[in-house]
């Protein structure tokens, strides 16, 4: 990023982002309401570009339980990206799209697989908004799902791009359905793949 400091990239692309999580946020949405079979609506995210080491604290408490989905991407930009759901919030989407009433915190083989198709849809709707944008060609790996405390959970994201660069987007999204349904998603592109993104957008650092 040269000489820039985060404040100015902030400053710069706040359209971009804001414009990316929208149209990131619409799309899931409706994916979910598809998924589900019902109308749900979706209060405006809030989107922000911040250095990895403060995910943590962005999130809440960094000992809360959270259901993680990670991918990584590929071909013209690389990078990783997750998302992030609360537990009463992944409960509820599990219970709907497999037509049960369970209650408890924990969730079994079956009940994980739905929620790694839930990420992944939910994820290919956020990069369908990156690619449409950008005119990018993105492809996502298979997921991979965990349900740890939130620190632990982005560490290893952390960890493994902060050796490439320190930004990255993070959009919360708040989807009104029978309960409020939160969620995050983080996008992490290592340091090439971000300069390729501006410049896709006629943005040369």
């Amino acid at each position: 990023m040269g000489d820039m400091t985060l404040e100015q990239v902030n400053a710069m692309y706040v359209d971009v982002l804001k414009e990316l999580g929208n149209i990131g946020a619409g799309n899931a949405t409706s994916a979910i309401a598809n998924m589900l079979g019902t109308k749900i609506d979706m209060n405006v995210p809030s989107i922000r570009l911040m250095e990895v080491s403060d995910l943590g604290g962005a999130l809440g408490a960094e000992d809360d339980t959270v259901v993680g989905i990670f991918l990584e991407v590929e071909k013209d930009i690389d990078g990783s990206m997750m998302f992030l759901l609360d537990i009463p919030s992944a409960r509820y989407l599990v219970n709907s799209l497999m037509l049960q009433s369970v209650d408890r915190d924990t969730f079994d083989e079956m009940e994980l697989s739905a929620l790694k198709e839930i990420g992944n849809i939910i994820a290919g709707s956020y990069l369908s908004a990156l690619s449409s944008l950008t005119g990018l060609s993105i492809i996502p790996s298979v997921p991979y799902i965990s349900v740890d405390m939130a620190a632990a959970i982005l560490s290893v994201p952390a960890i493994q791009f902060g050796q490439y660069g320190d930004n990255a987007l993070l959009i919360q999204t708040e989807i009104c359905a029978d309960v409020l349904v939160n969620g995050y998603f983080i996008l992490m592109p290592e340091q090439q793949s971000y300069q390729k993104i501006l410049a896709s957008l006629g943005i040369t650092i």
